[in-house]
């Protein structure tokens, strides 16, 4: 069993749609709260919030953090692949998600005086960031669209009919 089968007990799938709407709103908050000098992005799933940001709040310059710590199933250690040189006045950090904090620590560190925005965020990692959308609860997992695809599912009644 892995730790994603222990941690999570549900799953919350997030459409492009809905991802671009909720993005949308996080950045009308963002708007009201003041002007930017740029961003930088939390890769890689801070990469698409932080694009729809830039592009509603008119923002040009958009930089990354490079921080890795999940593979698909699990985890891991905190691993910086690539840092920032600016220490963020003025500066928006973006990110999909906040978890349990552990990556969000590592990046308030690099970059402490930053403005933290994710879209979403759980109890354990939500003190950690400035300006959120929507909480989700610490056991769900969110299956974002770039993690998923759709496929045809056949109809209920027609699982019926396959165990005759």
């Amino acid at each position: 069993m892995s730790d994603l089968d222990r941690r999570y007990r549900k799953t919350y799938p997030i459409s492009w749609e809905q991802l671009q709407r909720d993005t949308r709103t996080l950045a009308r908050r963002l708007l009201e709260i003041g002007e930017w000098r740029g961003i930088i992005a939390v890769t890689r799933g801070g990469l698409v919030p932080a694009a729809i940001i830039a592009r509603e709040l008119d923002i040009h310059r958009v930089d990354t953090v490079c921080v890795s710590s999940y593979t698909w199933q699990n985890q891991g250690k905190i691993q910086v692949i690539k840092p920032v040189a600016d220490q963020g006045e003025g500066w928006l950090i973006v990110d999909d998600l906040v978890d349990t904090g552990k990556t969000a620590a590592v990046v308030r560190e690099m970059i402490p005086r930053a403005h933290f925005a994710t879209v979403y965020a759980k109890p354990a990692g939500r003190p950690l960031v400035d300006s959120f959308i929507t909480e989700v609860d610490q056991e769900t997992w969110i299956l974002f669209p770039w993690d998923a695809s759709s496929q045809f599912i056949r109809p209920i009644a027609g699982l019926k009919q396959d165990r005759s």
